[in-house]
């Protein structure tokens, strides 16, 4: 078991239950950015914003500096003089995430003229490939935006991630892998999800960054 999982245990006892879900998404999450894939994220309400905070723990560095280093470095010096290298001294190492919650002029055009039920799996058939990664937010497992977004993923040989609460719901069963948090109350369930994705960030960060650790 990680340090970070370790710690999220011990702070959060009921999700001991999870610890495996977790280490599988981990696993899942791990092949995929490492061969170069991306990471898409969805949600409703809350979870949208969770699906916002989770690309932004992603995508800059979160307990680690990330620094950058390349051609794109080298190169913004030779072009730009000193200007070139204070950009280079701070852009940071991400990894490949987007949020299906983040095109608003998309998302509501689509809802209004095709059926705001698939305004996710719109942008998942467009934008994703298989070796990607789709990771559905939902506090009951039934949001049908989400589901039909999972349904979409598994004919594209997308893999996907389910964060649900207890019961699962419809998620849990197309997913590759489901967290099923121990709650059911839509706000407790909320409450329990974010310290998993903290942990699953944590733990990307320090296999992808870890030589940045001070």
């Amino acid at each position: 078991m990680s340090d970070h999982l370790a710690e999220l245990i011990r702070r959060h006892e009921a999700l001991y239950t999870v610890k495996d879900a977790i280490c599988q998404a981990f696993g899942m999450l791990k092949g995929c950015f490492s061969q170069g894939g991306t990471l898409f994220v969805c949600g409703n309400g809350g979870s949208a914003a969770d699906a916002e905070h989770i690309v932004g723990e992603l995508m800059k560095g979160f307990l680690l500096p990330r620094r950058q280093r390349g051609t794109m470095h080298d190169q913004l010096k030779a072009l730009f003089g000193e200007e070139g290298r204070k950009i280079a001294a701070a852009l940071q190492g991400g990894l490949r995430a987007v949020s299906l919650n983040g095109h608003p002029a998309l998302a509501s055009a689509f809802a209004n003229d095709v059926d705001a039920d698939l305004v996710f799996a719109q942008q998942l058939s467009v934008l994703a490939k298989p070796g990607d990664v789709l990771l559905g937010l939902s506090t009951s497992g039934n949001s049908r935006n989400v589901v039909k977004a999972l349904r979409v993923a598994k004919a594209m040989g997308v893999m996907s991630i389910a964060m649900t609460g207890e019961k699962g719901g419809e998620s849990a069963n197309l997913a590759d892998c489901a967290i099923k948090v121990p709650e059911t109350e839509t706000f407790l369930v909320q409450e329990l999800h974010l310290p998993v994705y903290h942990a699953l960030c944590a733990m990307l960060e320090e296999h992808f960054f870890q030589v940045e650790r001070p």
